[in-house]
């Protein structure tokens, strides 16, 4: 491909994503967010998100003095990204692993791929509303729908973290009507969600399962061969026979999960199961185990 078959350099084009990425799913884009990122003056920033406008999507974003940012304008439209959920999860994600970037660029890397499969559907205003709720730390007032309760019931909730277990994401929130921590699948408000002026009364410096930590001894699954065992403890790691997972108490059931161990029961097949968690007493979920399990099956 010649230098001039491509109409945008791919520094710029990720810092386009970038614009739209965060425009879309935090609602507020600063020249801040582009200078942080990449490393460049205001001025830079500045030129990029007037260029953006004015070349590539015109009346996309408007600049709002109130809160001194642009905001999607209410036709906006992705240029540069898909307008999925999951582009906003490889953007906090790239913080810390670079996968999202080598798939995106032609660096001369060996053919790669990530596998993807379906996203819980999320709206990028309820999105927003929880960014805001939870980065201020005020009130979010939303109408929740679980398995266990299909009827929507509308209540105040006070989040502190945005938490992302792979296809999904959830809010780790006080439930004002439980009088409890308990976690909110974002893919289960109905309507759209409203972060009040409220200042929220509880912190995650209160919840007791978020800040308390947990580790998890994973075995090879007892039913195994001892040649299978050798593989799956090769797999992981694994030495002495186990591997030790550390986390937070509230999120070791999404781990376990990913690893495909239930709290309750193994598969009927060891061959499916694999892995076996060997301390689950030491874990602490004690009353609260069955509200755990519930919330990784998203039945609450």
């Amino acid at each position: 491909m010649k230098k001039t078959d491509w109409p945008i350099r791919w520094d710029l084009l990720l810092r386009y994503r970038l614009i739209e990425t965060i425009a879309l799913w935090e609602g507020r884009l600063t020249t801040n967010h582009i200078c942080h990122s990449f490393g460049i003056g205001r001025q830079q920033a500045s030129k990029d998100i007037n260029t953006y406008l004015r070349e590539l999507a015109p009346n996309n974003l408007i600049y709002d003095r109130h809160l001194k940012g642009y905001v999607p304008a209410p036709n906006y439209k992705p240029r540069v990204t898909r307008g999925h959920v999951s582009e906003y999860q490889d953007l906090l994600a790239s913080q810390q692993n670079l996968s999202s970037t080598f798939e995106a660029l032609e660096v001369g890397l060996p053919d790669n791929t990530v596998v993807y499969g379906p996203n819980r559907v999320i709206a990028p205003e309820t999105m927003r509303a929880a960014v805001t709720a939870t980065r201020h730390g005020r009130q979010l007032r939303a109408s929740y729908a679980s398995l266990s309760r299909p009827e929507a019931v509308e209540g105040i909730l006070e989040p502190h973290t945005l938490v992302c277990t792979g296809n999904n994401w959830h809010l780790r929130a006080w439930c004002d009507s439980n009088r409890e921590f308990r976690d909110f699948a974002l893919s289960r408000f109905h309507d759209t969600p409203t972060a009040l002026r409220v200042k929220a009364k509880h912190t995650g410096q209160q919840d007791d399962d978020w800040n308390r930590k947990v580790t998890m001894a994973i075995s090879p699954d007892s039913r195994l061969t001892e040649a299978q065992q050798k593989i799956i403890a090769l797999d992981y790691g694994m030495r002495h026979g186990y591997l030790e997972v550390n986390a937070r108490a509230a999120l070791a059931p999404y781990v376990l999960s990913q690893l495909g161990i239930t709290l309750d029961n193994h598969h009927p097949d060891p061959l499916v199961q694999q892995l076996e968690l060997t301390n689950p007493d030491q874990l602490g979920f004690g009353s609260k185990r069955e509200r755990a399990l519930k919330a990784v099956a998203g039945l609450s």
